[in-house]
């Protein structure tokens, strides 16, 4: 299944039926007067966050969603029958944005969360509503509301608690297969990952999401590379996982790189938590570590730790050393952060 995070849709709720002129007449009975029914209301267009899609291939087939008008009134008093309305199932984390790319309509951070898109319109009243008793043989009868047209953009956000940032072949594929099930490509060329992948991986007692996007390189803000089009994806994330190869000659002009980039990219990115991990550190020798550890945290690098991905060397200390952060943001959604208020005093 392709992976796609980014489509454009047009949306049409239904418009209501008309309302009904018509009046009674049947043999023997005089002076049957109006029974003009009212129209059906037209559909609704929703968005619902389901399990089991991580990408929104399925709207790149399909990109015009409509739903059902309402049906007219009726004589006999019969009302029309309301539209059907249409949903767009889409995965958790999809982020609906106005018809501009900028104004959030919707967050659907949640499984099971929904929201209205497009209201449907209302059906008109029939003849019968107007009867009153100095016209108790109206003529008229109201026109069905129409319904309402958008053109959306649907952006999906993965929802990760950690994400992994870093050049290309810095390690991040090689780390989240090590740590997690996930299988992503893993080859001794830049680029290798193409699309974000996301995997469970256990520290201790705790189950933790971490997402692997696509390498950054400089200027990825301007579009170079594969751009930064990817970072959307470790916006929710609780910390970011710095990935910086070890075996590099330029290791702190690496370093610089992608901090330039994330505060580039903008969206708080810069100011998450961030955990920067020396990766391929079975090619280096004790002083070789030492040295470099001491050129990174001289250049401003916080909570520098050793680890190699590929032997395994330093990864329980580095998924232990995310685990904090990942707690504390869970605890804040939780609302634990809120104080439990006090009896009311004068």
């Amino acid at each position: 299944m392709k992976f796609l995070d980014l489509c454009k849709v047009y949306i049409r709720s239904g418009g209501g039926g008309n309302g009904c002129i018509s009046f009674r007449r049947e043999k023997f009975i005089e002076y049957g007067g109006p029974d003009g029914g009212d129209g059906g209301d037209g559909g609704s267009v929703w968005a619902e966050a389901v399990d089991g899609l991580n990408t929104l291939i399925d709207f790149r087939y399909q990109q015009h969603w409509f739903a059902q008008n309402g049906q007219g009134g009726m004589g006999s008093n019969r009302t029309g029958r309301d539209g059907e309305e249409i949903t767009l199932r889409v995965p958790v984390g999809t982020e609906i944005l106005d018809e501009d790319g900028e104004t959030v309509v919707a967050d659907l951070t949640e499984l099971g969360q929904r929201v209205q898109l497009a209201r449907g319109g209302n059906g008109g009243w029939g003849n019968l509503r107007f009867k009153t008793s100095t016209n108790q043989a109206p003529r008229r009868a109201n026109p069905g509301q129409p319904g309402v047209e958008r053109t959306l953009w649907l952006r999906l956000k993965l929802i990760a608690d950690v994400g992994l940032v870093g050049l290309p072949n810095a390690g991040k594929s090689t780390f989240l297969a090590a740590t997690s099930n996930a299988r992503p490509k893993i080859a001794d060329y830049p680029f290798t990952t193409l699309h974000p992948n996301l995997g469970v991986v256990g520290v201790d007692d705790t189950e933790i999401v971490v997402a692997d996007i696509p390498g950054l390189i400089e200027g990825a803000h301007e579009g170079r590379g594969l751009g930064d089009i990817f970072l959307g994806h470790v916006e929710r994330s609780a910390v970011l996982l710095h990935l910086l190869d070890g075996t590099s000659g330029s290791l702190i002009e690496d370093w610089q790189t992608i901090c330039n980039e994330l505060d580039a990219y903008g969206a708080g990115l810069a100011d998450k938590p961030r955990v920067t991990v020396l990766n391929k550190i079975d090619a280096l020798d004790d002083e070789e570590r030492a040295f470099l550890k001491e050129e990174l945290e001289a250049a401003g690098a916080e909570d520098v730790r050793l680890m190699s991905g590929a032997s395994g060397e330093g990864v329980q200390e580095v998924l232990r050393a995310l685990r904090p952060h990942v707690s504390e943001k869970r605890a804040f959604e939780r609302g634990d952060h809120l104080e439990e208020e006090g009896p009311w005093e004068p």
